[in-house]
């Protein structure tokens, strides 16, 4: 057959010198009948050509060889990891099952297998893999940790053979995947070798032109650099051989990408970049003397070159959390060279350059603290054990209180573990939420209520007749969710409240009936309402009649215009005796104007809406009438310095019944609750009435008007020191 697969001689080669690398290397760990079911396994497949080359002709026989050797050479994985490695291919393409490969192997071998398939069909979704929810998917989706150190040596090897393909397309890809995904993986789990490989290699193949400038460069400056670091350390040397140190020094030179990045961060030429590599002395030194001669290496250091006190990096005296241990110092070398010297002893040298535990958060790179927690376990496992196998025992159960779901274009959310649907669609957008009926989850319609698992495409489903209902509260898990949907349902009492009173006072207007806010107000208490919001709700739903609400204010109203009112008789201490210019009309607030003239028409005006007791005055309209305004009012200054002839005095006197509206903007963190509690101070004073309240909310901030009906700024003043004690307001303002 032509597509038949078949060796060249060289693969058959190199194939067989690795196979019997491996077997040498691994041969310890391995059980009696593993090699031989391994080989006539392998030998099986070829036969009966269940094995294909991939996208780039690579045999997928020797790629397992090869990447198997990494796992095994530079992380330190025996059996099980190049086991899984080698039946992989035949797992994929369905010539084995993951349950036979736990009959035959065993089942730590079978649980790695199951975990590589997971992620192979977390890829077939497409997602958007540029982002850090992702890198923590694929870790909560490895059960067992060297699921993922099998995927960093699989790209790597694969970056590697890759060099000459002539698929372009699929080269750059990888080569993406590699950069965004694979080399921040490798930095969290302390794999820096691999780590700078394949940033190198992703920007040799993304970046050629800039990746062979450099390296051009840096092989043209070698001889020189070569000479500089011999200058330097010689003397260096010598002390630390007097002060009877065991050690020994290497310089190390910058990876292609480090340089790179530092130019276009410092956005100089390759000559611009002055420390482009760093000396590093490590001390053969038994573990009670580590600190003491570490630092006595430091200061022979320093004493021969003046050091840079604001970059000492001091990591023995307090280790990073994830157990990285070093002294790092920059001193000024020969020829005025700024130099990084790194000191450290073998044991900690052996945990910075190949520990899984390293510092998986050096140079910026964060991360929870689950990680953090469970990668010293592991440092403290390797610590107490010279036999890496042990790792094989370590189940990875990392974010087990998390899920990760995507959306249809592949964008990735976190949420907690028992979240909705509902939840998600909140977490889009609050009316998305709001409108929310459920949801297709892998293509599978649900309800609302339906919870998320890891992996899970989640595609919302809405109506634009859904609204948000109480009932929602018991349904979403996440905080964020619960104020949203606490949000709406006020929202949605407020706009079918503004609707009922908008029906009420047409119904008025028809009947000719004149609307007097304050008497609906004594109306609705008298009913029996402790909300406001709760009648006009009643109105809305159509559990009240409106016709009967209003035969029922035309006798309140006749009632108190009679006299024959139920209120109670007023105390001789609320009368004041005035005097015959300040004399105050009953039920009515006194403003006197010019020149103690009272009873002339006025208006207040609606741009600052003044109110009994603040500093006014008068303002002559166009048509002879007067508007009164705050002495504070945003239009004052203009007014006077134009219309100065037309101002006259104004002051409040004789103090009524009349009620003003007022707005107040609030503004406060979006917490639950925090709406309620404001519209409760409002609704528990008497005197107070709340006539509409509108709220947006915007990155975990509310910002709210309430209009509100009182009687005066000594009232206004109380509220607002009300307002303020509500646990999340930052601010209340008077507009």
């Amino acid at each position: 057959m032509a597509d038949r697969f078949e060796f060249t001689h060289q693969e058959k080669a190199a194939s067989l010198l690795l196979y019997s690398t491996l077997k040498e290397k691994i041969g310890p760990s391995l059980l009696p009948d593993d090699e031989k079911k391994i080989r006539g396994h392998l030998a099986d497949s070829v036969k009966q050509n269940l094995i294909k080359r991939d996208v780039f002709g690579l045999n997928p026989v020797l790629f397992g060889f090869q990447t198997a050797m990494i796992v095994v050479d530079e992380i330190g994985l025996k059996r099980d990891a190049v086991l899984a490695i080698l039946l992989h291919p035949s797992v994929s393409n369905g010539y084995v099952s993951i349950d036979e490969v736990r009959e035959q192997f065993g089942d730590s071998v079978a649980r790695i297998l199951h975990g590589l398939e997971r992620i192979a069909d977390l890829y077939a979704k497409n997602p958007v893999i540029e982002s850090e929810n992702f890198r923590n998917l694929l870790l909560s989706f490895a059960e067992d940790m060297r699921v993922i150190l099998i995927m960093i040596a699989d790209r790597v090897n694969l970056m590697r053979q890759i060099r000459d393909t002539e698929n372009t397309e699929a080269k750059m890809r990888v080569s993406e995947e590699a950069a965004y995904l694979y080399a921040p993986l490798a930095h969290k789990l302390g794999l820096y070798k691999l780590k700078s490989e394949l940033e190198d290699l992703s920007l040799k193949y993304l970046e050629h032109d800039a990746y062979y400038m450099i390296k051009d460069k840096l092989n043209a400056t070698k001889q020189a650099r070569d000479a500089y670091i011999s200058w330097f350390i010689e003397p260096i040397q010598k002390r630390l051989m007097d002060a009877g140190l065991r050690f020994h020094m290497k310089g190390r030179t910058k990876s292609i990408h480090s340089i790179w990045q530092k130019m276009k961060k410092q956005k100089c030429a390759f000559e611009g970049i002055y420390d482009l590599f760093a000396i590093r002395i490590i001390l053969d030194s038994p573990q009670d003397k580590e600190k003491m001669q570490c630092w006595q290496a430091y200061s022979i250091v320093t004493d021969m070159y003046q050091p840079n006190p604001k970059r000492l990096r001091d990591w023995l005296s307090v280790p990073k959390s994830n157990g990285y241990e070093s002294l790092h110092i920059t001193v000024l070398g020969p020829e005025q060279k700024w130099v990084e010297v790194q000191i450290r002893t073998e044991r900690m040298d052996e945990i910075a350059e190949r520990g899984v535990a390293a510092h998986w958060r050096y140079k910026g790179i964060k991360g929870e603290s689950g990680l953090d927690e469970w990668l010293t376990n592991i440092r403290n496992i390797l610590e107490t054990s010279d036999d890496l196998q042990v790792m094989d025992q370590f189940k990875m159960d990392l974010y087990e209180d998390e899920v990760f779901v995507f959306t249809p274009k592949g964008d990735l959310f976190k949420f907690p573990k028992g979240a909705t649907v509902l939840d998600f669609a909140y977490h889009i957008h609050s009316k998305i939420g709001s409108s929310c009926t459920g949801a297709k989850i892998n293509n599978k319609i649900v309800t609302l209520r339906e919870e998320l698992h890891s992996g899970d495409q989640v595609e919302i489903l809405t109506s634009s007749t859904q609204k948000p209902k109480q009932a929602w509260l018991n349904i979403v898990k996440t905080s964020r969710a619960k104020a949203k949907v606490r949000l709406a349902l006020k929202e949605t009492q407020v706009k079918e409240g503004q609707y009922a009173k908008e029906v009420i006072e047409r119904k008025f207007k028809n009947r000719k009936i004149e609307f007097d806010e304050s008497t609906m107000a004594r109306l609705i208490k008298k009913m029996g309402f402790k909300e406001v919001s709760d009648f006009y709700r009643q109105i809305a739903d159509g559990e009240l009649d409106t016709n009967e609400v209003i035969d029922k204010y035309v006798e309140l109203q006749s009632k108190e215009k009679s006299g024959a009112g139920d209120q109670p008789a007023r105390s001789a201490e609320e009368f004041n005796f005035n005097t015959a210019n300040e004399m105050s009309v009953p039920n009515d607030d006194v403003l006197v104007i010019d020149r103690n003239l009272k009873g002339i028409d006025y208006q207040l005006a609606r741009c600052c809406q003044p109110i009994y007791g603040d500093d006014v005055f008068g303002f002559v309209t166009v048509n002879g009438g007067i508007k009164i305004h705050r002495t504070d009012c945003p239009n004052a200054a203009e007014l006077r310095k134009r219309f100065g002839y037309r101002i006259v005095k104004a002051r409040w006197s004789g103090k009524g019944s009349s009620k003003y509206s007022i707005t107040l903007r609030v503004i406060g963190n979006d917490d639950i609750g925090i709406v309620n509690n404001l519209t409760s101070i409002i609704s528990k004073d008497e005197r107070l009435t709340l006539r509409s309240i509108s709220i947006d909310s915007n990155d975990g901030l509310f910002r709210g008007n309430l209009v509100v009906m009182l009687e005066d700024t000594s009232r206004l003043e109380s509220l607002i020191k009300r307002l303020r004690t509500v646990k999340g307001v930052k601010q209340v303002e008077r507009i």
